[in-house]
């Protein structure tokens, strides 16, 4: 399973990004696909996750700004994020977890940069 990361960028506190994870290769390997972050000296923190069959959770911190959602045409999930804060700004990376594998077994894309600028 190959993952790719898109629609980052700079933008500023308040606004919205959407960010989009491609899946290709055995995509019916997926069990689950999830949305994580890494600031700069942070842990990864895990932002979001939808399983196969669509159910969706969103971390709590995150709740009210940030959605996760799926295209089963394309298998591509997307994280909508809104009222960006400067303390979003991280790098942002979607990670698949494949049926029948260790976590460890697991897909990651290549991450796309989010800057919030104040």
């Amino acid at each position: 399973v190959h993952l790719v990361e898109s629609g980052g960028g700079l933008v500023l506190a308040g606004g919205s990004l959407r960010l989009s994870c491609a899946a290709s290769g055995s995509t019916n390997s997926i069990n689950g696909i999830a949305w994580y972050r890494q600031a700069p000296g942070k842990k990864r923190e895990l932002l979001a996750t939808i399983s196969s069959t669509g159910r969706a959770d969103v971390a709590d911190s995150l709740k009210g700004r940030v959605t996760i959602s799926r295209d089963n045409a394309n298998y591509t999930v997307y994280l909508q994020m809104n009222s960006l804060k400067p303390e979003d700004t991280a790098v942002y990376s979607c990670f698949a977890d494949l049926k029948g594998m260790p976590i460890e077994r697991g897909s990651w894309g290549q991450g796309t940069q989010v800057t919030v600028s104040s």
